[in-house]
């Protein structure tokens, strides 16, 4: 296997004599291999390959989404540029010789997710990316990257006289934007366990603190130009789409999530010890009860409502009347019609 940006170009090569196949493959959001039993095959399974022991095992290729793709041939695909993580410098060079393309007239959130200028960046990396360098996601491409020129300039002048440790040491610690979309892909392929696994709680979790700004309580968030979602922190910037304002969207979801949390009531809370201490029921019977139990109360807030409602529509002098009238039955005596 080998994979270049968004990519991935899978080689079969028969055991005995024949051509191998070539297969490059588009995750979209959520695809992945995965090797298991053929008798126990995941669900979305699309694409499989079987092995030839017995029992036999299956390579399957898994996408709930259906997002992601595959065709036939060793080819990647034209319009995509040079990769972030195995390409740097000729992906560097690629931006930066292309300033003037209508691309970059966008925000720089959204140049981000070119694939043309930025093949690997997908949506959670632009975050944390900007985020690092405090940098608004709608600020314009192209003055974001043209100053970079003027930086390069300018570290030639200080570097000239430092050793190559040195010099290493400064970029780490003074990064770029475009030397940024290569660590930091890189620190999450360089993790010690599959950092994107969902799969498994240990390494997602693992991968959830790592994260800096994407999905991080108390971030802001706004929808870009196409529809996806940009997390940030501070102002948004000059371009942002107009009729929205940012919102701390994470941390409302749990807002709702926990007013939405049904409250128990102490009526409630008081008949749970009763029930428990019952003896069991048959089911049958058990439910001809329960539903008794669930009419008998209604009907009587019912009576009771129609009751209230009565005698409010009465006017004084007919609720006076009934009154008396009442008081007559209770003592024997004959009611007045």
């Amino acid at each position: 296997a080998t994979s270049r940006g968004k990519e991935l170009r899978l080689t079969l090569t028969p055991l005995a004599s024949g051509e191998s196949l070539h297969l490059v493959f588009r995750f979209g959001m959520s695809g992945s291999f995965r090797l298991c039993p053929a008798a126990e095959l995941p669900r979305h399974a699309h694409l499989r390959f079987l092995t030839g022991e017995i029992p036999p095992r299956a390579l399957c290729f898994v996408d709930a989404r259906r997002f992601g793709s595959w065709r036939m041939g060793d080819a990647w695909q034209p319009d995509r540029g040079p990769c972030v993580l195995t390409e740097y410098q000729a992906f560097r060079e690629n931006v930066l010789k292309n300033l003037e393309d209508k691309a970059f007239d966008k925000p720089i959130c959204e140049a981000l997710l070119n694939q043309k200028f930025f093949n690997g960046i997908g949506n959670y990396l632009r975050a944390e990316i900007l985020y690092r360098l405090k940098i608004p996601p709608f600020e314009k491409a192209r003055t974001v990257l043209e100053a970079l020129k003027d930086q390069k300039q300018e570290r030639r002048k200080k570097r000239s006289s430092l050793t190559l440790s040195k010099k290493l040491k400064l970029m780490r610690e003074n990064p770029d934007i475009l030397e940024l979309c290569h660590t930091v892909p890189m620190e999450v392929v360089a993790g010690e366990k599959n950092l994107l696994n969902p799969d498994d709680s240990d390494n997602y979790a693992a991968f959830k603190s790592w994260l800096q700004c994407y999905l991080v309580p108390g971030m802001s968030c706004l929808r870009d130009h196409n529809g996806r979602t940009v997390w940030f922190q501070g102002e948004p910037g000059p371009m942002a789409p107009k009729g929205q304002k940012p919102h701390k969207k994470h941390t409302q979801l749990k807002a709702d999530h926990q007013s939405l949390t049904p409250k128990v009531t102490r009526r409630t809370s008081k008949g749970r010890p009763r029930a428990a201490a019952n003896p069991p029921k048959s089911s049958k019977k058990k439910e001809e009860e329960e539903e008794k139990e669930a009419d008998g109360p209604r009907k009587g807030r019912a009576r009771g409502r129609k009751k209230v409602t009565a005698a409010v529509a009465l006017s004084e002098p007919q609720a006076k009347r009934r009154l008396r009238a009442s008081t007559r039955r209770g003592k024997g005596e004959a009611g007045s019609p």
